[in-house]
């Protein structure tokens, strides 16, 4: 495995498999080999795409408690399979993966085995944004790995007492550990809104999308305006070391 992307985040409902989808939709085309993977013990949303063929990480026990060994086994893929990774966290496993990793230090083991990890870490506008802040500085000072923030505005805009993000404290502590700032904009709801709801619901990929006949030519078009607004950002970032062009497409 040349690469991890970890989708993190406490705070449930804020977008973590949408991001985690537009991530290896992202990475499609940069490697022959892409494997994800999903450790929410209840919901699979991630999973339930079924172009992603995601493998589920079960750490749950038959009376439901937790646990965390089959982290292990997910440790073992991420070292000994060629190309990427992509990680979906549910929130309800937040915690144990990242006191697992932590107790583990699995950040630089996989270092050591030459794994590149990227946190892409949701902040979400609204009331859940000071929990998802808390969630970022805990990923921020417990593991000795980049990050990618992504800043979600579908339910308001990312500020703190009229302080934007890069005002945030925690930003200012950690921008050399940031590689990359990607913003999902607050889009009509009727329209946008209404095209990624569907889209999402249905689990497809962009590429699922255009040649589906459940969406009109316009709602093609502006799901493919999301799209590329969301690569344009993340070319900007160096978000792996595989070299690849993303050029505009017309719906």
């Amino acid at each position: 495995m040349q690469e991890v992307h970890m989708v993190a985040q406490g705070k449930g409902g804020v977008g973590k498999t949408f991001i985690a989808s537009l991530v290896v939709q992202y990475l499609q085309g940069k490697t022959t080999h892409l494997h994800c993977y999903d450790t929410d013990p209840q919901n699979h949303s991630f999973a339930n795409y079924p172009a992603f063929n995601a493998e589920v990480i079960n750490i749950l026990n038959d009376d439901d408690s937790i646990n965390t060994r089959p982290f292990d086994d997910l440790v073992e893929a991420l070292i000994y399979q060629d190309g990427f990774a992509v990680v979906d966290n549910g929130s309800a496993t937040f915690s144990p993966l990242m006191n697992y990793m932590a107790e583990n230090d699995t950040a630089n083991a996989l270092a050591e085995e030459g794994v590149r990890l990227v946190f892409h870490v949701p902040l979400d506008g609204g009331q859940a944004l000071t929990e998802c802040v808390k969630g970022l500085d805990k990923i921020l000072e417990k593991h000795n790995a980049d990050v990618i923030v992504w800043l979600n505005e579908h339910n308001g805009k990312i500020e703190l007492k009229g302080k934007t993000f890069k005002e945030f404290s925690v930003y200012k502590a950690n921008q050399e550990r940031i590689l990359g700032i990607v913003k999902i904009e607050s889009l009509a709801a009727d329209t946008y809104g209404k095209d990624i709801t569907t889209m999402t619901e249905m689990n497809l990929t962009f590429e699922e999308v255009k040649v589906s006949p459940e969406f009109r030519f316009a709602e093609k078009r502006r799901l493919n305006m999301v799209k590329e607004s969301i690569f344009s950002q993340l070319d900007a970032i160096p978000l792996t070391d595989a070299e690849i062009s993303h050029e505009p497409e017309t719906a």
